[in-house]
């Protein structure tokens, strides 16, 4: 049926004519020199009997495919299914090179149709429809790489980069001169008849990753002066001490973040002060960052790690002097690795 006089529809007929030209004039301005080859082996007069494949250089990258020129000029995959009860297209596809903007538009049209699967059905799409593109493989993920729905649905995350590492955990000195803090677990202790709590004390070394492990009785500060003074009493006086505000203890949870949150700077500043240690820089890290603690939060993990262990394999009742052997033999352990 004719089209209307001044109908601006296109037709099925058309958009098909549309294509075959297309594919036409992609194919002679890439493929010159084998249509030339062929037409002059006058090769549409048989169309797949392959006696022209031979003739083609073998440098060409239509060699292996056994081309031919069909019956409107388009150069067509050869091969051995002519007597198949198929399309001709599905037999014959169409040869399109690989870096085409043509080439381009058809692989992301066949993605986007088959919803956005992947390499093997993209492909299977293609081939299907006729079309044999040189290099499909490499084409297909290039195009399926560039895809941002597909990004979105299957990318990888993408990683952080780290940041430099403080001066403090660079500098050759000797162990502890530079510190962090952090407290751990409330541990459940018999005492007599009655049940108490018990926390864990984490120094670690800034430079060396060495711990040392104390225990506080209440999360006051007055323990954790205790437990401050302790260690400073076996391992010398520290330049430095780093910790955290207690907005990301793991195990504590709630108990702990509010208890932290009450403690004295200043009374620990002062105390610092009276023993001599006025030196000693006390550095808190912002709320809510966790990962700035990632030296003693991963120590924490390793005592953890141990203790369970321990815990696990002891009959006896926890009470508090056997949670401080356990202490001391998790420090052992822990300290006995590669320092890396």
């Amino acid at each position: 049926m004719a089209k209307p006089t001044g109908s601006t529809a296109l037709s099925v007929s058309d958009m098909q004519t549309a294509q075959v030209e297309i594919i036409k004039l992609v194919q002679e301005h890439v493929f010159t020199d084998e249509i030339s080859s062929l037409r002059v082996l006058g090769s549409n007069t048989d169309a797949s009997d392959g006696s022209q494949n031979g003739r083609l250089k073998g440098t060409s990258a239509l060699c292996g495919l056994d081309p031919f020129l069909d019956e409107r000029g388009i150069l067509r995959v050869g091969g051995r299914i002519r007597h198949g009860k198929f399309s001709a297209d599905v037999k014959h596809q169409a040869i399109l090179p690989r870096k085409s903007h043509v080439t381009e538009i058809l692989i992301r049209h066949f993605h986007q149709r088959t919803n956005h699967q992947g390499h093997g059905i993209t492909t299977n799409e293609i081939r299907a429809n006729g079309f044999w593109i040189i290099g499909c493989s490499s084409a297909v993920s290039s195009c399926i790489s560039k895809c941002v729905e597909c990004r979105k649905l299957r990318g990888c995350s993408q990683g952080q980069k780290m940041a430099n590492l403080p001066i403090d955990r660079l500098l050759p000195e000797p162990p502890f001169t530079y510190s962090g803090v952090d407290l751990f677990w409330p541990f459940y202790i018999n005492e007599g008849r009655k049940e108490s709590k018990r926390y864990g004390v984490l120094f670690t070394c800034m430079s060396s990753r060495a711990i040392h492990l104390e225990t506080a009785n209440f999360l006051d500060t007055s323990s954790i002066i205790n437990a401050l003074r302790r260690f400073l009493a076996i391992r010398g006086p520290v330049r430095q001490l780093r910790s955290d505000r207690g907005t990301n203890f793991v195990g504590a949870e709630r108990e702990l973040r509010e208890a932290l949150e009450k403690l004295d700077d200043h009374h620990l500043q002062h105390y610092l002060s009276g023993e001599g240690c006025d030196f000693i820089g006390f550095k808190m890290n912002v709320p809510s960052a966790s990962q700035m603690g990632g030296v003693w939060e991963g120590q924490i993990r390793s005592v953890r790690n141990v203790l369970s262990s321990l815990m696990q394999h002891s009959n006896a009742q926890l009470d508090d002097e056997t949670l401080r052997t356990f202490m001391c033999k998790a420090a052992v352990i822990v300290n006995s690795r590669p320092s890396l």
